[in-house]
């Protein structure tokens, strides 16, 4: 079964904290499964707003009862994990159990750089492996404990064809994949992505129990295909590139596309 969540920017016209909750409510009253919030300090554009994910999805959890949260992806090589095990957990409890927990490298080297972290890649892989570890047994030693059991489900992102990240992601408890050669302007072939879902098969030894997400927009049509090579949840994309706001309104209220 397919879940549909809605995918939005922490940044720019979305920096607004009341905003973002609004439209996650909204979510949750025309039927969406799902809210998921970017994770930035910075962005390409210097003046624009960037507002605190942690705090949007708390104030999500704490208006909603239904729908699942979470930050797609947290970059945790640039947090404390002991203070994202505190939080995570608290939201977890927050929201009766229904957090998702993202974690990946960060797309922004400024977002390291520029606050005297050091930004090379395989130095963030090695942090992010760590940290994974040691999240997920501060979450047992730390008490109140995610209401999740065994734990928070944990995704992580890679973006294809390089595997390095789908080879992390296969070992948590889920995946969702992005990719050098499509993006906003350019869908995703419906056979691209099924050599990703075959690569993270292989790898697990299937997709049981795994989930498999992936944004873009459903207007595009390839919603059936991707779902029937493995996909378990589709989040549409809202941006400043699709018509800002405005359209996220009307997608929202239009209801997820089943």
């Amino acid at each position: 079964m397919v879940r549909f969540a809605v995918g939005l920017p922490n940044v720019g016209e979305f920096g607004d904290p009341a905003l973002l909750t609004d439209l996650a409510v909204g979510a949750e009253e025309h039927g969406w499964d799902g809210v998921f919030v970017w994770d930035h300090l910075l962005y390409h554009q210097p003046g624009w707003p960037v507002v605190s994910p942690t705090v949007v999805v708390s104030a999500i959890a704490a208006r909603t009862r239904r729908i699942r949260l979470g930050v797609l992806m947290t970059a945790l090589p640039r947090r404390r994990v002991q203070t994202v095990a505190k939080e995570t957990a608290t939201l977890d409890v927050l929201s009766g159990g229904r957090l998702v927990f993202g974690a990946g490298l960060g797309s922004l080297d400024a977002e390291y750089a520029d606050f005297g972290e050091d930004p090379d890649l395989k130095a963030r892989a090695a942090r992010l492996d760590q940290g994974l570890e040691e999240l997920t047994r501060l979450w047992e030693r730390l008490p109140p404990g995610p209401v999740q059991k065994p734990r928070i489900p944990v995704w992580c992102p890679g973006r294809w064809p390089i595997r390095a990240g789908f080879r992390r992601a296969a070992r948590w408890d889920g995946a969702m994949p992005t990719f050098r050669d499509f993006g906003r302007e350019r869908p995703v072939p419906v056979g691209e992505f099924a050599r990703v879902a075959d690569f993270l098969a292989a790898q697990r030894g299937s997709l049981e129990g795994f989930d498999l997400a992936l944004e873009g927009r459903a207007a595009d049509g390839l919603v059936e295909g991707y779902a029937a090579a493995g996909m378990t949840w589709w989040v549409e994309a809202m941006g400043w590139w699709r018509g800002g706001v405005a359209d996220a309104r009307r997608t929202i209220e239009t209801g997820p596309p089943r």
